[in-house]
C-alpha cells in the first residue's frame, strides 16, 4: 500500500493530523477564558493581570486535575516548542516596525534608557546567581542539592519572559556540570511569577503614589497624540490587493525567522561553542534579521525601487501581540509541578528578592535621569523588566493614556544600546553553566558591569559636575 492510499484524516491519525490543531485550539480557548475572567472579576481587572496569564493558569490547573484521572489535556513538549518559537516571532515582528512620534527624544536619554536595562539585567544576574551559589554551598553535600546556576535564570525569566527562560532552563538541564533538573518548568515558573509581580507591584505603585499626591493622570489636552508615520509620505498597499496586507506582514516575519534559522544553522556548524549559543538566542537572531530586512526596505525606498509602504506597524503590533499572548498561555500551561517541587525555596527567594531589587533600582534611576516623567518611565521599565514590554506599556498608559510623554519613543530607540549592554550576560550564560568556578567568574563580571552601568547613570551625582552631553530633559505639562 503506497503513501497516498494509506493517508487519511481519521482519529487513527490523531498524532500527525490533529494533535497540533487540538493543542493550539485549547490554547486559544483558554486565552478567551482568561479574558472572560479578567472582564468579569474586578480584582483581576484592577490588578491589570494579563488575560493570557489567567488563561494559562486555568489551563495548568485543569491539566493537573485531569492527570488525577489519567487524562492528559496538555502536551508539555509541544507547549514548550510553541513558547520557544513565539518568543522569536514576537521579537521579529517588533523589529520590523518603523515608528516615529511627534516627541523630540534626547539622544543622551536613549543611551541612559539602554544603560538602565543593562544595569537591571546585570543586577538581577549577579544577585540571582549569588543567591543560588550560597544555597549550593550549603546543600551540596545533602540529599536535595540546589544548583548553583539556576539563579542565573532570574534575569531571563523577569527580563525576557517565558521563551528565553525555558530555553536556558533546558540548556542548563542538559549540562551535566550544572547539576540542574528544571526541565523547563523552573524558568517558566519564574517567568509566570514575573507577570504577577509586574502587575501587582505596578498597580500598588500607582495607587499609593496617587494617594500620597505624588502622581496625577495626565490629561489629553496639552499635547497631540503621537502618530505612526511613514517615511516620505509613501502610500501603503491597499487592503484589496491580490495578496492580503496581513498575509504580507506575516511573510516579512517568516522571512526574518528563516534568515535567523539559517544563521543559527551556520553558527551550529562552526564549533561547539557557537553551537551552544546559537539555538538559545533565536529571539536575538530574529530581531537582528528583522532589523536587516527593515534596513534593506529603507534602501529600496531611497533607490526608488520600492514606491509603496509594505510594512504596516499596526499589523506588526497585532502579530507580536498574538505571539506573546500564545507564548504566555503555552508557557504557563507547560509547567510540570513534579519538576519544581525540589526548587520551591529557590523560586520563592529569587522571585521576592528579584522583585524588590528591580523595583528600587529602577525607581532610583527614574528620579535621577528622567525628571518630569519619572513615574511613566518607572512603570514602563518595571513592567518590562519583570514581565514583558506589553506589561510596561499597559502600566504606563494607566497614568499617560495619550502617550504624551516621550517614554514609548525612548523605549523603541533604546533597543539597540540595550542589546549591546545586555550582550555580556547572553554570551556568558553557557560559560557560567560549565562549572562552579565559571559561575563565580561570571558573578564577578556581572557585578563589575552593574557598577559600570550604574556609575554612568548616576555620573552627574558621582562626579559632582556637568558633563558635555545635553542636559536632562525635564518634561512638564506646559511644554
Amino acid at each position: 500500500m503506497d503513501a497516498a492510499t494509506s493517508w487519511n484524516f481519521s482519529l487513527e491519525n490523531y498524532g500527525p493530523v490533529w494533535s497540533f490543531m487540538v493543542q493550539l485550539g485549547i490554547l486559544l480557548l483558554f486565552l478567551v477564558v482568561g479574558n472572560i475572567l479578567r472582564r468579569k472579576i474586578p480584582l483581576f481587572r484592577k490588578c491589570l493581570i494579563p488575560s493570557a496569564l489567567l488563561g494559562g493558569t486555568m489551563l495548568l490547573v485543569v491539566n493537573i486535575i485531569g492527570k488525577q484521572f489519567d487524562f492528559v489535556l496538555v502536551d508539555n513538549r509541544l507547549m514548550q516548542v510553541i513558547t520557544y518559537h513565539c518568543l522569536a516571532i514576537g521579537f521579529a515582528a517588533m523589529s520590523l516596525k518603523t515608528e516615529k512620534t511627534n516627541h523630540k527624544t534626547n539622544p543622551t536619554q536613549v543611551v541612559e534608557f539602554g544603560a538602565l536595562q543593562g544595569g537591571a539585567y546585570m543586577l538581577q544576574a549577579f544577585v540571582g546567581l549569588g543567591i543560588t551559589l550560597v544555597m549550593f554551598l550549603f546543600t551540596r553535600h545533602g540529599e536535595k542539592v540546589v544548583s548553583y546556576i539556576c539563579g542565573l535564570i532570574l534575569p531571563l525569566a523577569y527580563g525576557q519572559g517565558p521563551g528565553n527562560a525555558l530555553s536556558w532552563d533546558i540548556n542548563f538541564t542538559n549540562t551535566a556540570a550544572a547539576q540542574f533538573a528544571g526541565n523547563g518548568s523552573f524558568g517558566l515558573s519564574l517567568a509566570s511569577i514575573g507577570f504577577v509581580v509586574a502587575s501587582v507591584f505596578g498597580v500598588l505603585y500607582i495607587n499609593i503614589s496617587k494617594r500620597w499626591g505624588k502622581l496625577t493622570v495626565r490629561s489629553s489636552s496639552a499635547l497631540p497624540v503621537p502618530e505612526t508615520q511613514t517615511d516620505g509620505g509613501r502610500e501603503e498597499i491597499p487592503d484589496n490587493e491580490s495578496i492580503d496586507k496581513f498575509t504580507l506582514q506575516n511573510g516579512f516575519v517568516a522571512l526574518a525567522y528563516a534568515l535567523a534559522y539559517g544563521f543559527m544553522c551556520l553558527l551550529g556548524a562552526l564549533s561547539d561553542f557557537t553551537n551552544n549559543i546559537a539555538w538559545g538566542f533565536n529571539f536575538l537572531w530574529a530581531s537582528l534579521a528583522g532589523m536587516l530586512i527593515r534596513a534593506v526596505v529603507k534602501q529600496l525606498h531611497k533607490g526608488k525601487l520600492m514606491n509603496r509602504e509594505y510594512i504596516n506597524n499596526y499589523q506588526m503590533d497585532r502579530i507580536s501581540g498574538f505571539a506573546f499572548d500564545v507564548m504566555i498561555v503555552a508557557g504557563v500551561s507547560a509547567i510540570e509541578i513534579n519538576d519544581i517541587k525540589n526548587y520551591i525555596l529557590p523560586i520563592v527567594i529569587l522571585s521576592v528578592v528579584g522583585a524588590v531589587i528591580t523595583f528600587f533600582y529602577i525607581q532610583a534611576v527614574a528620579k535621577e535621569c528622567f525628571k518630569g516623567f519619572k513615574h511613566e518611565f518607572f512603570l514602563m521599565s518595571f513592567g518590562t523588566m519583570t514581565g514583558t514590554a506589553s506589561n510596561g506599556m499597559i502600566l504606563m498608559k494607566e497614568i499617560d493614556p495619550q502617550l504624551r510623554t516621550p517614554v514609548s519613543g525612548l523605549y523603541i530607540l533604546s533597543n539597540f544600546p540595550a542589546m549591546v549592554m545586555i550582550a555580556p550576560l547572553l554570551l556568558l550564560l553557557n560559560f557560567a553553566g560549565q562549572s562552579l568556578t565559571n559561575a563565580i567568574i561570571a558573578f564577578v563580571i556581572f557585578f563589575v558591569l552593574w557598577i559600570a552601568y550604574t556609575v554612568f547613570l548616576f555620573r552627574r551625582r558621582v562626579f559632582k559636575k556637568r558633563f558635555a552631553d545635553k542636559p536632562v530633559v525635564v518634561w512638564t505639562d506646559e511644554e
